[in-house]
């Protein structure tokens, strides 16, 4: 619930002023974003962009946060959270506020996204947001609160980034922030310990979730009652046995998710002519010869085919979304 304090912040009137104490840079608020438990995130203008602020009474929280951001910063090849830009204290009244600036992300939200271009897109967008969850975990961290809310879908080309850290949590310790619906402990399927295995359940329920966009209340809980939503849709057919595995706890890594994910968007093997499975080896790393022998790939080239196959996917969506704008 908010508090007094926290309430005044989110009052702040378009036009108005945050000078920094420290910094002495200037932000002009244009309107206000959305606001949570530990503040109030503001569209500001400084002097020559636009960024998002984020204002809080609570000035632990907002350092845990710019500690995530810049440890986001740091690792090259991941852009999961946005860039940090600034944090000051803003003095109001003889009171002092905490505040951090950021790059402020434009674009829908990932369950819009997808209504709007269709669900092919989202094997693609899951393989992305995997692969930026694994570099957060290498680097200790589990992001807690992950919901389509908190994903927003940039480009084109099409990107996944991510606009709310704030569950974010050092591996190992509680999980600060959480959405019931993304949660393993409300479904009675894990603990709210931060772990690798406690974001991939989120990634799970989020692609339920593209199938129901108002989500669906527990019933009898586990992984029965869900199992059984996933079998009533047919465009969740393909990620069933991913699905299961994720809520089950079967995956230690989202590498281990992502591999499986992009299984799915390769094209099917068996029954396949000689000629299809040849077009098929050009595209993806795949396990047999057109002699029907198994060939050993080095991991580098795998990383590099996957890689291929990211980029030609984005690149064919891409193509028809210009396309049908034509039209």
């Amino acid at each position: 619930m908010m508090n007094n304090t926290l309430k005044s912040l989110s009052n702040l009137s378009p036009g108005t002023t945050i000078r920094g104490k420290w910094y002495q840079k200037q932000y002009t608020i244009i309107k206000e974003l959305g606001y949570g438990a530990n503040g109030v995130v503001y569209l500001v203008r400084d002097s020559n962009r636009q960024a998002a602020l984020k204002i809080s009474d609570n000035p632990s929280s907002i350092t845990s946060e710019v500690n995530v951001l810049k440890s986001f910063n740091k690792v090259q090849g991941s852009a999961l959270g946005p860039s940090l830009l600034d944090v000051d204290d803003w003095e109001q009244q003889g009171k002092q506020h905490s505040f951090y600036v950021m790059e402020f992300i434009k674009g829908p939200d990932l369950l819009s996204f997808i209504q709007q271009k269709g669900s092919e897109w989202l094997g693609v967008l899951m393989l992305q947001l995997l692969a930026d969850l694994e570099i957060l975990h290498q680097n200790g961290w589990v992001f807690g609160d992950l919901k389509p809310e908190n994903l927003l879908v940039t480009g084109p080309p099409a990107r996944i980034r991510c606009i709310d850290v704030g569950g974010t949590t050092i591996k190992g310790r509680a999980i600060k922030e959480f959405t019931e619906f993304y949660d393993r402990g409300y479904w009675g399927l894990g603990s709210r310990k931060a772990d690798e295995r406690y974001d991939l359940f989120a990634v799970a329920m989020i692609i339920v979730n593209t199938s129901y966009p108002r989500r669906f209340n527990k019933t009898t809980g586990g992984l029965p009652q869900i199992m059984g939503m996933v079998k009533q849709k047919q465009e969740l057919a393909k990620y069933e046995t991913v699905i299961n595995k994720a809520l089950s706890g079967h995956y230690q890594t989202a590498g281990e998710m992502r591999r499986d994910v992009l299984s799915v968007l390769q094209p099917r093997k068996s029954g396949a002519s000689s000629a299809q499975q040849a077009q098929a080896k050009s595209r993806v790393q795949v396990h047999k010869t057109r002699t029907g022998k198994h060939s050993s790939k080095p991991k580098k080239k795998s990383h590099f085919l996957e890689t291929v196959f990211l980029i030609a996917a984005i690149s064919m969506m891409y193509f028809f979304y210009l396309y049908s704008q034509v039209l």
